[in-house]
C-alpha cells in the first residue's frame, strides 16, 4: 500500500499500529476532490489526487446503495482570505480558493448527488469550524473512511481530529492522494500507526458491500 523501510517497520513494531477495525455504522468522507487539485495546469494539481478520485469512485457508488452518508468537504475563501487565517498567511496560494473561481468545483467524476452532504471548511481538518462531528453524531456513525487530499494535509489533519472525536478511523490507502509520492506514504505510515487502519481499497469495498447486501435481503 506504501513504501516504508524495514528499519522504520521494526522500530514501531510493538508500540504502534494496531488495528481498530470497523465499528457499526461508517460514513464516508470526500475531502477537497475539487478541480484545483485534480485538472492539470491547477496550482495544487497532482496525479496522485486523479489517481485517488478515479479509484474513490465505486466505493461512492457502493456507499449510497449501502444507505451509508457520503459527506464531501470544499475549501472556500472570502476574496480577502481572512477566513483561512494564518492557513492563508502561510500558503498564500491559498486565497485563489474563491467561489467564483471555476477550479473550486467539484471534480466532475466525483459530484455531490442530491443526498450527500457538503460542507465548507477554511482549515485542514474536515472536523475544524464544521458540524461535521455532530452530525456524525446525529447519523449515529461510529466510523469514516476518509477518502480525498492531500494525504500529508487535510486527510491526515482529519484522521487526528476524527479519532480524537472518538471515531474510528478508515483509510483505504489508494482513495487518497498527495502532490509527490513521499509525503503520501509518510502521512499513510503515520496515519496508519497512530490513528487509523490504513487499508486496500478491496478490503474497505468488501465491508461496504456487506452492508449493500444487508439493505438488499
Amino acid at each position: 500500500m506504501f513504501s516504508v523501510t524495514d528499519e522504520l517497520k521494526d522500530n514501531y513494531s510493538g508500540v504502534f499500529q494496531n488495528r481498530i477495525g470497523f465499528g457499526r455504522k461508517a460514513a464516508v468522507i470526500s475531502i477537497d476532490f475539487i478541480d484545483f487539485y485534480t485538472q492539470p495546469g491547477a496550482p495544487f494539481f497532482g496525479q496522485g489526487v486523479v489517481d485517488a478520485v478515479i479509484a474513490s469512485v465505486p466505493l461512492y457508488a457502493a456507499a449510497r446503495r449501502a444507505g451509508l452518508p457520503v459527506i464531501y468537504t470544499k475549501v472556500v475563501y472570502d476574496a480577502a482570505g481572512t477566513e483561512g487565517g494564518m492557513f492563508v498567511k502561510k500558503i498564500p496560494a491559498l486565497r485563489a480558493f474563491t467561489a467564483d473561481n471555476p477550479l473550486a468545483a467539484f471534480d466532475a467524476r466525483v459530484t455531490p448527488e442530491p443526498q450527500d452532504v457538503v460542507l465548507v471548511k477554511h482549515h485542514s481538518s474536515a472536523f475544524f469550524g464544521t458540524p461535521l462531528s455532530t452530525m456524525l453524531r446525529v447519523m449515529e456513525c461510529d466510523t469514516v473512511i476518509l477518502t480525498g487530499c492531500s494525504t500529508s494535509g487535510c486527510v491526515r489533519a482529519t484522521a487526528v481530529d476524527a479519532v480524537s472525536h472518538g471515531f474510528r478511523v478508515i483509510v483505504p490507502a489508494e482513495c487518497v492522494g498527495d502532490r509527490h509520492q513521499s509525503p503520501h506514504d509518510s502521512a499513510l505510515f503515520d496515519m496508519n500507526a497512530k490513528y487509523g487502519d490504513v487499508l486496500p481499497v478491496a478490503e474497505v469495498m468488501a465491508h461496504v458491500e456487506k452492508h449493500v447486501a444487508a439493505v438488499a435481503a
